[in-house]
């Protein structure tokens, strides 16, 4: 068995899509609270389960004057506020093996970062938690060397995971989806649960930025695209004034087109989800 579950939500390359949504960053407590309360009443119009996601420290960014959050601390407190007054589920990613354990306290999925999914020690940490683990693709690796990572994570005893692509470099500060790689992952990693993270595929940067540029124009049409190829979920980061966030803003969905956004990706899931798999050989 492939699926993973979380109370009532399944995971599934067969069943509706699941959003995995939220901001990037935890930019302030209201702020949080706000934004998820929005996605919250969206998913539950359409009828789309939801996962909020954020993050409370951007331990990755490439200059070192970039905002990182609040931290573990005031994260989590941020985190169990969303939780109580919501009751939504809350997902998160970790860098370093000593806040796992912390993290998983509070979150229901944990998440590893796809510049840290090798790293053996982060990834024992981190299944030890026994919490669903969200393994964000490397960008340097190919389809078919995702397998080693989830054949490390079982060996130290976990199995729910979800698979979630961002995109490939290809050349210098481009990233490329490869769509033929879906099909791949499916294959060699027994149609574990496959989410495609639509916001950091768009990422870009230019030779004289410090900050990460993005192609937002392109979301729909990149989350079209993996949604026709029957996977379990999305990511997607929103932010009411993109042009004012405080990290990744140029990649970020303008809050107010959700609805919109959302509902032509659930005409297609319900669509494809309908649709008999032909074996092509």
């Amino acid at each position: 068995m492939t699926d993973v579950n979380l109370g009532n939500i399944v995971f599934s390359n067969k069943s509706d899509f699941v959003l995995i949504g939220g901001i990037n960053v935890l930019e302030s407590r209201d702020f949080a609270l706000e934004t998820a309360s929005y996605y919250k009443e969206v998913c539950m119009k359409l009828e789309i389960p939801l996962v909020f996601k954020a993050s409370y420290d951007k331990a990755n960014r490439s200059s070192f004057s970039s905002f990182r959050g609040p931290g573990i601390n005031k994260g989590m407190e941020i985190f169990r506020e969303i939780k109580q007054n919501l009751s939504l589920p809350i997902i998160t990613d970790v860098h370093n093996i000593e806040e796992a354990k912390i993290a998983s306290e509070i979150c229901d999925i944990i998440q590893i970062p796809a510049f840290l999914a090798r790293q053996t020690d982060l990834v024992e940490s981190i299944a030890s938690t026994k919490r669903i683990v969200n393994i964000k693709k490397p960008q340097f690796i190919s389809p078919n060397q995702v397998k080693n990572i989830i054949d490390k994570f079982k060996y130290f005893g976990n199995e729910k995971l979800l698979i979630c692509e961002r995109g490939t470099n290809f050349g210098y500060d481009n990233l490329v989806v490869d769509m033929l790689g879906f099909g791949v992952m499916k294959k060699t990693c027994n149609n574990l649960p496959l989410i495609f993270d639509v916001t950091h595929s768009l990422q870009c940067r230019q030779l004289d930025q410090k900050i990460s540029g993005g192609r937002r124009w392109q979301s729909l049409d990149l989350a079209k695209s993996a949604i026709a190829l029957k996977i379990s979920g999305i990511f997607l980061e929103s932010h009411p004034k993109p042009a004012d966030a405080l990290c990744d803003g140029p990649s970020a969905l303008p809050l107010d087109l959700l609805e919109p956004y959302l509902s032509q990706l659930k005409q297609i899931d319900s669509l494809v989800k309908k649709q008999a798999d032909l074996e092509i050989n």
